[in-house]
């Protein structure tokens, strides 16, 4: 079976361009998959992924709230004691939009508890029916003795009692946060680098679209902080050239089309070894407007 590749293209750089957010992103998981490799291998550090979620908003209050999101998400990262035991993060913002007016079988499995606790089944009307979510994703860098030092960990309840608090809002229910076991290829990486908004959402009708534009035009996506901002540095600098991957199979789960959320098992293409050592070439070439703090 042949299999074709892109050989040459033309970019226009718009940030709700279909090509072009997939190249970034491509780009950018391999950025963040080497910079995760750095820090771990040369700082001995160890990663949370933090997700931080808001209630559902109105496609005409959306900017507000996203205005609201970065300063409590500023706010929770300036507190003394989160300041003490992070020592850097990435994050990304990602909104996503429910546009099913009825619940379906998969949306209530994937929200049964908040469904059930409603007294709602599948087929009644959708309570969050044309809302929008914004939500962000952080891989935190933290010393190996959060995990085992009872005075460096934070708890689940703690995030969200914190976050509630820099959100100002005590109907948030729930953060998640976890140890990342896995840095470099992991779907963590994947999460961080994908888009901020998946194309099923961003193009599901023209004003779903005019939401997203109006609400994402112009901001900060994604952001560098502390020692993150340090070796992304050091990444444009050529200085972690050395953590670039050469395992075909690991590029190859790198470079999968990020178009379906989550799930990574769609692959796009496979390269060869001369293809892979070309591809970082133009990488470090393909400009992109990296957010730091």
């Amino acid at each position: 079976m042949s299999v074709k590749r892109l050989h040459k293209t033309y970019s226009c750089d718009n940030r709700f361009c279909p090509i072009c957010t997939w190249k970034t992103a491509k780009k950018d998981a391999i950025k963040l998959s080497v910079m995760f490799d750095a820090v771990k291998e040369i700082e001995g550090k160890e990663f949370l992924f933090l997700t931080l979620t808001s209630p559902n908003c109105g496609a005409g209050e959306l900017s507000e709230e996203l205005d609201k999101f970065n300063k409590a998400v500023k706010r929770l990262f300036e507190r003394r004691n989160v300041k003490r035991v992070v020592k850097g993060y990435v994050r990304k913002i990602e909104v996503t939009t429910d546009q099913e007016q009825f619940i379906t079988a998969k949306a209530f499995k994937r929200k049964k508890d908040y469904f059930e606790m409603r007294g709602l089944k599948v087929g009644d009307p959708n309570p969050t029916y044309n809302t929008y979510n914004p939500h962000v994703h952080a891989v935190v860098v933290v010393n190996k003795s959060y995990f085992n030092k009872a005075s460096d960990f934070i708890s689940k309840e703690e995030w969200l009692k914190m976050w509630q608090e820099c959100m100002e809002d005590k109907s948030i229910t729930q953060v998640d946060v976890k140890k990342i076991r896995a840095t470099g290829n992991s779907n963590a990486v994947l999460e961080i680098a994908k888009y901020a908004a998946k194309g099923s959402d961003l193009y599901h009708s023209e004003m779903v679209f005019d939401a997203f534009y109006t609400a994402l035009k112009g901001r900060q996506l994604l952001v560098y902080s502390g020692m993150m901002k340090d070796y992304a540095k050091k990444y444009e600098a050529g200085e972690l050239d050395r953590f670039k991957e050469k395992d075909e199979n690991i590029y190859t789960h790198l470079l999968r089309s990020l178009w379906k959320g989550s799930k990574y098992d769609s692959k796009l293409r496979e390269l060869s070894p001369e293809e892979f050592e070309e591809f970082n070439k133009r990488a470090e070439h393909i400009e992109e407007s990296d957010e730091v703090e």
